[in-house]
C-alpha cells in the first residue's frame, strides 16, 4: 500500500502519473493510500485517530478477496453474497445515494461521490471492524452513527446475519482480531538462518522492475525483503 508523507506530495504525483501503466504492465494493485498524519501507532484502528487499519483492509480486500472470491465479495449490484447482504443492510438496493435511507437499514453511507462499488468496499470494512470490536466505544459509536449503526460484535452477529456468516467463514481468512500495536514474534524466527535464501526480484518504490533507482527493494524466495539505498547516486 502506498504511504506518503502528505497529500499532494511529489511521490504521490509520480504514483498517479504512472498508475495505469503499473496496473496494466507491472501487476500492481492498490486499494487505498495512506498519509503520515493519518497514522497513530498508539491507537491502531481507533476511529478518528488512526486510519491505517481501514486503508490496509481496503488494500487487502481489493487486491485479494474481491479478486479471488468474486461470487462472495463482488462489488457490482447482484454480483455476490456481499452485494446482496449490503442491499439488506441499506434497506434496499440503491445504485446512488438516496435522499433518505429506509429506517430498517443500519448502513447508510451518504457520500455522493461514492458509487455502488465504493459503497460495497466501505461496507466490507465496517463489517470487519465491527466484528473485531473496534467500534465498541460510546464516542466512536456516536461519531459513526450517521453511517453505521452496529457498534459491538454482538450487534453485528445478531443483526447482519448474512455478512457475519461471510466474515467469520475461515475459508476467506478475514482478520478476526483487532490489532493492538503489540506483536511478539517467535524468537526462533529472529535467529533463522538466511544464508540459503535467493534473490528473485528487485523493484523500485512503485513496484516496477528497476535496477537503476537510488532506493529499491530486494525480494527473496523465502518471502523476506530488504530495503536498499544508494546514497551517491
Amino acid at each position: 500500500m502506498p504511504l506518503f508523507s502528505y497529500e499532494g506530495s511529489n511521490a504521490e504525483e509520480i504514483l498517479f502519473d504512472n498508475f495505469d501503466d503499473l496496473i496494466e504492465n507491472n501487476n500492481f494493485c492498490a486499494g487505498a493510500v495512506l498519509y503520515n498524519n493519518e497514522i497513530d501507532p498508539s491507537s491502531p484502528g481507533f476511529w478518528g485517530n488512526d486510519a491505517s487499519v481501514e486503508e490496509v483492509l481496503h488494500t487487502i480486500n481489493t487486491c485479494s478477496h474481491v479478486e479471488i472470491y468474486p461470487d462472495i465479495f463482488g462489488l457490482q449490484p447482484n454480483s455476490s453474497e456481499m452485494s446482496d447482504a449490503m442491499d439488506v443492510a441499506r434497506g434496499g438496493q440503491f445504485l446512488t445515494v438516496p435522499s433518505n435511507y429506509p429506517e430498517e437499514g443500519w448502513y447508510h453511507y451518504d457520500d455522493w461521490t461514492c458509487d455502488y462499488e465504493c459503497m460495497a468496499m466501505e461496507y466490507l470494512y465496517w463489517c470487519i471492524v465491527a466484528n473485531m470490536g473496534l467500534l465498541d466505544n460510546n464516542m466512536i459509536c456516536s461519531g459513526i452513527s450517521n453511517e453505521w449503526e452496529l457498534c459491538t460484535p454482538e450487534e453485528f452477529q445478531d443483526i447482519d446475519i448474512l455478512m457475519h456468516t461471510i466474515i467469520t467463514n475461515p475459508e476467506y481468512k478475514i482478520p478476526q482480531l483487532a490489532p493492538d500495536g503489540n506483536y511478539c514474534p517467535n524468537n526462533s524466527l529472529l535467529l533463522e538462518d538466511s544464508v540459503n535464501r535467493c534473490l528473485i526480484k528487485t523493484i523500485d518504490i512503485l513496484g516496477r522492475d528497476n535496477h537503476n533507482s537510488s532506493f529499491y527493494l530486494e525480494i527473496y524466495d523465502d518471502g523476506s525483503s530488504e530495503k536498499k539505498y544508494i546514497l551517491n547516486k
